[in-house]
């Protein structure tokens, strides 16, 4: 919810549906080796994410990073899990790093996500879970076509993209 304006006297109110469904998401922001383009990657799932969801986003974002990449990301026990998966299946393209504990303001993906949360999606209420999913998926596709922002979210973070 963020803040709105009404009447006097006339307190907004929002009806919404089940929460009990859900929609889950896993992404990944690229940065060049020579920092000249950007890239966001998305998926979204509707359940909890599995370690075996997060092996198999890092495979298909590895068709689309060619030369190998490297994975920052936080202490999460599944993308420990994943990590753990792929280096004994011999995940040679791809290095990992774990962001220090509780600092998401050193993750650009947190930028992406807060930016959806609370610019694209403040004071939506979707009818119902795909609703939401479509409006999720909506609201990242303007972020990824934006490379401005998502440089900006790298720079937000400390980060010289």
């Amino acid at each position: 919810m963020r803040r709105t304006w009404a009447p006097r006297g006339c307190t907004p109110s929002l009806r919404c549906w089940d929460r009990r469904d859900r929609v889950s998401a896993i992404s990944a922001l690229s940065l060049s080796p020579t920092r000249r383009r950007v890239g966001l990657y998305v998926d979204l799932y509707p359940r909890n994410i599995r370690t075996a969801d997060v092996v198999a986003f890092l495979r298909r974002l590895r068709r689309h990073l060619s030369r190998g990449f490297m994975v920052v990301w936080d202490r999460w026990s599944v993308h420990r899990a994943a990590a753990r998966h792929l280096r004994r299946r011999g995940g040679r393209h791809v290095a990992f790093e774990e962001l220090p504990a509780y600092a998401p303001q050193f993750n650009p993906v947190e930028q992406v996500w807060s930016h959806s949360k609370y610019a694209d999606l403040a004071n939506f209420v979707p009818d119902h879970v795909d609703h939401l999913a479509a409006a999720v998926i909506d609201s990242l596709a303007a972020t990824a076509t934006t490379p401005d922002r998502l440089r900006a979210f790298v720079r937000h973070c400390g980060l010289t993209p």
